[in-house]
């Protein structure tokens, strides 16, 4: 496994095995690997001839300054687990080789995607994630990207920005993976209190038993139960349940077999905030 901390030499790497024939499956991330990450790299390891995985803690994605600040940044032991999982290069940048004349001033145009949900509290937040994508996208110029589906919101974001850019980069969406104990993995799992932790799988389980009560049962109530099962303990407290119909995310207003949904939910243990999402009729 090579790795590149300038663009100049990766786009080098990138481009020789590319006139190879080699197909490039790229699995972008901010470092702090866990097992969610690596299953990324794995399916892209299946699908593609190589694998490239960046580790960037991107600042213009964070609205909140502390929250980047505190964000993991474990990079020896990352470079350890993407070795062992067949990873064939990472690129690491900094934050003066991505962004050489500072904060982009790229404004993207989403519509409703990065407006709700994650858009209505992590104002700005989506736009940063457009534009190191972006910028990612033409460094690596890989045929894949893998995303995991419990950044469900992202994923959808993404899928739109190739498409307004033309991009020919196919978007992979993979399952969340979870504890034993049902909690989506997360970098921030790490910064749990005991007791935060042991509260934290309510989430899920709400998430289960929303998808037990859909369509059966009207929309709000279905919300009702989502915020009273982790209102109930606490050391969790609910900023947002959503039902939305997976490619608009516009809110699903009455439960129905035939109507796709999603339910969203974002939820602080503490300072620690956790998302996670479950298609309620799949």
């Amino acid at each position: 496994m090579v790795v590149f901390n300038e663009i100049s030499t990766v786009d080098e790497w990138v481009t020789n095995k590319k006139k190879e024939g080699r197909s490039i499956g790229f699995v972008p991330t901010m470092g702090a690997l866990h097992k969610g990450h690596i299953a990324l790299v794995e399916q892209a390891r299946r699908e593609n001839d190589l694998v490239v995985c960046s580790i960037f803690v991107n600042p213009i994605q964070f609205n909140n300054k502390e929250d980047l600040k505190k964000y993991p940044r474990t990079l020896d032991s990352d470079l350890e687990k993407l070795d062992d999982a067949g990873c064939d290069a990472v690129f690491s940048p900094d934050a003066e080789e991505m962004y050489p004349a500072g904060h982009p001033d790229k404004i993207y145009d989403f519509g409703q995607l990065n407006k709700v949900m994650e858009g209505r509290f992590r104002q700005g937040h989506f736009n940063g994630v457009a534009i190191v994508v972006k910028k990612l996208f033409d460094i690596v110029q890989p045929h894949r990207a893998y995303f995991g589906e419990k950044d469900f919101q992202q994923l959808q974001v993404v899928r739109s920005l190739v498409k307004q850019e033309k991009s020919d980069v196919q978007v992979i969406g993979c399952p969340t993976v979870r504890e034993a104990d049902g909690l989506a993995m997360s970098s921030r799992n790490t910064r749990l209190t005991k007791a935060q932790r042991r509260e934290a799988p309510r989430i899920y389980q709400a998430l289960v038993k929303a998808r037990e009560m859909y369509p059966e049962l009207p929309v709000e109530q279905i919300k009702d139960q989502i915020r009273d099962t982790i209102n109930a303990s606490p050391e969790l407290e609910l900023e947002y349940a959503e039902i939305v119909h997976p490619d608009t995310l516009l809110p699903v207003t009455r439960s129905h077999r035939n109507t796709s949904a999603v339910a969203c939910v974002a939820a602080y243990a503490g300072k620690v905030r956790l998302i996670d999402n479950m298609h309620l009729n799949s």
